[in-house]
């Protein structure tokens, strides 16, 4: 009886305890998105916070509890559309690109028997933990000499260049994780090494590859360092057109605008994390696991 009052009791504070890291988590992105509906007077008042609740500004100048000027003037009269698009044309190459390099490098990594496999790990650690901003410093001269700066090819080199010790380093943990038993029952079936990790290797692989690849993408459609220094203005991905919106003088309306653009970029995450829930926690379990 005792045992079973103290189970409820752990249910009951583990739940609380749950709840309450929801609210404060997703208290934040819920406001920006009820303020993103208000004009900017109701939204940063300081007379009354009520006034972003009620909205007696946006009431009185647009006949509505509501409003879309701030999406309207980001999407439409800024032009924040370019900078999505450009933002998915960096995103999906960078991710492309790294989860191919990444799988061939990993498992060639994983499946060599000399000890030169550690030191590039080790190399590409050091790479990986170095900031952002070090590295592009290093490229700015190169790329102004050879007129690649503010292209988008630009970017996504760098990008790749940034996430391929990451992308080496998970998938190499996956590859190390599937015995190489698989590997020579395909060969001693007939396949060659390539065939034996396409249509062997990689359908076990593919949890191990969905996580990875999320990260990545995360870490190209987040990114602010390489983006803004690399980008001219025409090619500019989300996040540094959101920070453009605020600039140094804030004036009225673009700090609405900037409110939308937030919320049009983060609403997208919350939908892949959604639907890629169930293969992240299986790829991170395969990859905590030693097979």
């Amino acid at each position: 009886m005792a045992a079973h009052r103290k189970s409820t009791a752990l249910v009951v504070v583990s739940t609380a305890l749950v709840a309450l890291w929801v609210i404060l988590a997703a208290f934040p992105f819920l406001w920006t998105l009820w303020g993103s509906f208000k004009v900017q007077g109701d939204f940063f008042s300081r007379s009354d916070w009520m006034n972003a609740i009620t909205g007696p500004l946006t009431q009185e100048q647009t006949g509505g509890a509501f409003t879309g000027r701030g999406y309207w003037g980001a999407w439409i009269e800024s032009g924040f559309w370019r900078n999505v698009m450009n933002t998915g044309i960096v995103v999906v190459c960078t991710v492309i690109i790294s989860l191919t390099l990444g799988t061939l490098g990993g498992y060639a990594l994983a499946r060599s028997g000399f000890r030169y496999a550690f030191w590039l790990l080790m190399i590409a650690l050091v790479f990986r933990a170095m900031p952002h901003i070090t590295l592009v410093s290093g490229y700015l001269l190169p790329f102004f000499q050879w007129n690649l700066w503010g292209h988008l090819p630009t970017a996504i080199i760098v990008l790749v260049a940034i996430n391929q010790p990451f992308t080496l380093w998970m998938l190499h943990s996956f590859f190390l994780n599937i015995p190489k038993d698989l590997d020579e029952s395909a060969m001693v079936d007939g396949c060659t090494r390539f065939q034996a990790f396409r249509h062997v290797i990689m359908p076990v692989m593919w949890p191990g590859v969905i996580t990875t690849g999320l990260f990545s993408f995360l870490l190209a459609y987040n990114d602010f360092a390489v983006t803004a220094m690399l980008l001219s203005s025409e090619n500019q991905t989300m996040v540094p057109r959101i920070a453009s919106f605020l600039g140094s003088v804030q004036q009225e309306g673009n700090v609405m605008f900037a409110v939308a653009a937030v919320v049009s970029a983060t609403a997208p995450l919350f939908v892949l994390i959604l639907f890629f829930q169930r293969q992240i926690v299986s790829g991170l379990t395969a990859g905590a696991v030693k097979g």
